[in-house]
């Protein structure tokens, strides 16, 4: 057949792109460290790739840093949200909204999605939404490698990357999503780890959006304390890097000049105000005096960073800011148990 090429592999000449220019990707911690080895490799193939991650984690930023780094940078990357109006997605992907097709090969429009990325990467964010239908004819396309295009067939040389939950492998198993369409996807898999799995980074990648929070907001560049940052390493995330985000770029639109430090640092107190966002506020209840109240924090606090370190007490007295004898000595005056707490 005439202008038919294959899904071939095809090894870049040379890697480019900067992990470190994505957020996800930033941090020296070992489960990002793998992850990046894993793109590594994917870059030097041609064939799917399934990014599986928890919500709050922007996978479609990952992929493009993917794009970046094979032979197809410079080609199109084209994006689409399989949650996104699912009632569309038939004529997204293919310029019709009903299967059309040949004894041979499926037929897809000019205008489609699947036109738009040839020589490039179509990415399907929440691949799990696509209907029985949309996965049917996409299985064939990929599997068929090429596809009807204004009466003629035309290679659909392009790369197929895909983001979705840990559900995916459920979803397979119980028959709403494709075995032979996730094969494909997952020539190569990669799970990019929750924040909880990676807190050695917390630091890294609250710093650096602090950095980029005082950009955008045209103010002078600001620091965490490392008390500061020893409590947001103590929380957990559920949202993953965008709650991280979201806070860092509240702490800094709420500051105002007169309540930070004039060295810049913000300290534990900036943060308090923020910390329940996402709950409706409590009826406050006055129970105790200031000093009361404040020792109250403080018991809280060590022992969520003794948490935090397995209880271990030398690196709790670091993330504290404070000598490992004083860190003793001021448990005992809050009243910490200590029966778990090692060297």
């Amino acid at each position: 057949m005439s202008d038919t090429l294959t899904l071939a592999s095809r090894l870049p000449d040379t890697l480019s792109g900067n992990s470190e220019g994505v957020i996800e990707l930033s941090g020296r911690s070992a489960a990002i460290l793998r992850v990046r080895e894993q793109l590594r490799r994917a870059a030097t193939t041609y064939g799917g790739v399934l990014f599986v991650a928890d919500r709050g984690i922007d996978v479609e930023s990952v992929a493009r840093d993917l794009h970046e780094r094979s032979t197809a940078r410079g080609a199109p990357f084209v994006a689409i949200d399989c949650a996104d109006d699912v009632g569309r997605l038939d004529n997204l992907v293919f310029g019709s909204t009903a299967a059309s097709s040949t004894d041979e090969l499926e037929s897809i429009g000019s205008l489609s999605r699947l036109a738009g990325a040839r020589g490039g990467t179509l990415f399907l964010r929440d691949v799990a939404e696509l209907p029985a239908s949309v996965q049917a004819r996409l299985a064939r396309v990929v599997r068929d490698g090429e596809a009807f295009m204004e009466g003629r067939p035309v290679a659909l040389t392009l790369r197929l990357m895909a983001g979705a939950t840990p559900g995916i492998g459920s979803d397979v198993r119980m028959g709403s999503f494709r075995p032979d369409l996730f094969r494909r996807l997952s020539i190569s898999r990669i799970d990019l780890p929750a924040l909880r799995d990676r807190m050695d980074d917390l630091p890294a990648l609250a710093t650096r959006m602090l950095d980029k929070a005082c950009e955008v907001s045209d103010r002078a560049p600001l620091a965490f304390s490392q008390a500061a940052l020893g409590l947001l390493s103590a929380l957990s995330w559920p949202g993953n890097i965008a709650e991280l985000q979201s806070f860092v770029a509240h702490i800094v639109a709420n500051l105002s000049d007169g309540s930070v430090p004039p060295n810049g640092l913000v300290q534990i107190e900036q943060l308090l105000p923020a910390l329940k966002l996402d709950r409706a506020p409590a009826r406050f209840v006055p129970a105790g005096s200031l000093r009361e109240a404040r020792l109250g924090f403080e018991r809280d606090y060590i022992t969520a960073v003794l948490r935090h370190h397995d209880w271990r007490m030398s690196a709790a007295a670091e993330t504290l800011g404070i000598q490992r004898p004083n860190l003793y000595r001021k448990a005992r005056q809050l009243g910490i148990r200590l029966s778990r707490a090692t060297e």
